[in-house]
């Protein structure tokens, strides 16, 4: 955890993917004389994307994702590759290699694995996890917009992995991050949770949808839970927020002041939606509600909007 988000105790922080050492040094992307010696530094590493699975490999006792950048140039054809900063002193960039490569490396000993379940098994320390987070999305861009948006013309690297430029036109692209609402509503004693067909069994969450263009955070909010539950909300307040790499999105966690209590369900978007007391919600945490209800797990931000909804009782 960096001095900054120790020091501030930032609830966004004991959220999966979000703790990230990383001094990303935007300033000197485009210097590409002094990447060119990170990239020579015989302490330089890299994080190894294949496809949708991360790269790793076991350390003594420990697992860890990161590979000497000499080793990985020296026998991998890369995709793309970005340079993501300073880990203290030693370099780090990020690596795309074919995905058909998982495979093959994983006879070699090597682990392939998508990175929710690495979050989910605690395979590396959370500032690791949040430098894979950000290294998938990252290459996750790349692989999906090689051609030029304006002109249709191959695109290619630039700014250190930061940036493409179309030759033909000119136009340069840069990276996606897309924000998404995902809120609990709030109305006196008790929170409204939804589970979609795809959750597990028994596993109710925060609701959540996509901020659209012209809309505030709160307007999102407020649209997405009347739209998916019939309930209207008045007073919005901003939590917390976790980088979502699936495949780049932010999550912008929020409760609402819900105006309604009566539950009107979309039926594209939920399978069942229902109000939950404190006291309930308490139980899901704990594991011990009686019908066997449950949340999604720590590393997901609604799990802490559900805890902070709680712990404000």
């Amino acid at each position: 955890m960096n001095d900054l988000t120790s020091a501030f105790q930032e609830l966004s922080a004991r959220t999966g993917y979000s703790v990230n050492p990383i001094e990303r040094l935007s300033e000197r992307r485009e210097d590409a004389g002094f990447v060119a010696e990170c990239a020579a530094d015989a302490s330089a590493q890299t994080l190894l994307v294949a496809g949708e699975a991360m790269i790793l490999r076991r350390e003594g006792e420990t697992i860890t994702s990161f590979f000497p950048l000499r080793g990985i140039e020296a026998r991998e054809t890369r995709l793309e590759r970005a340079f993501l900063g300073l880990d203290g002193k030693r370099p780090v960039f990020a690596t795309l290699i074919a995905p058909d490569r998982a495979e093959a490396l994983k006879q070699e000993g090597l682990l392939a694995i998508d990175l929710r379940s690495i979050a989910m098994q605690g395979l590396v320390p959370p500032p690791e996890l949040g430098l894979l987070a950000e290294a998938k999305a990252l290459m996750n861009w790349h692989q999906r917009h090689r051609f030029c948006a304006n002109c249709g013309a191959p695109s290619r690297p630039s700014v250190s992995g930061f940036r493409r430029d179309c030759p033909s036109c000119n136009t340069q692209h840069f990276p996606r991050t897309d924000p998404v609402a995902i809120m609990l509503a709030v109305r006196e004693d008790k929170c409204l949770l939804g589970r979609s067909a795809r959750f597990a069994s028994r596993v109710y969450s925060a609701l959540a949808g996509f901020i659209e263009h012209g809309e505030t955070i709160e307007s999102a909010v407020r649209r997405e839970i009347k739209e998916e539950a019939g309930v209207a909300c008045g007073r919005v307040t901003y939590l917390a927020s976790q980088p979502w790499p699936f495949p780049m999105s932010l999550m912008i966690g929020c409760h609402a002041e819900a105006l309604t209590d009566e539950i009107v369900i979309d039926r594209e978007e939920l399978e069942d939606a229902r109000w939950f007391s404190r006291a309930e919600c308490s139980s899901i945490l704990a594991g011990t509600h009686p019908q066997g209800v449950a949340c999604p797990a720590p590393f997901a931000i609604a799990h802490w909007l559900i805890r902070s909804f709680v712990e404000a009782g």
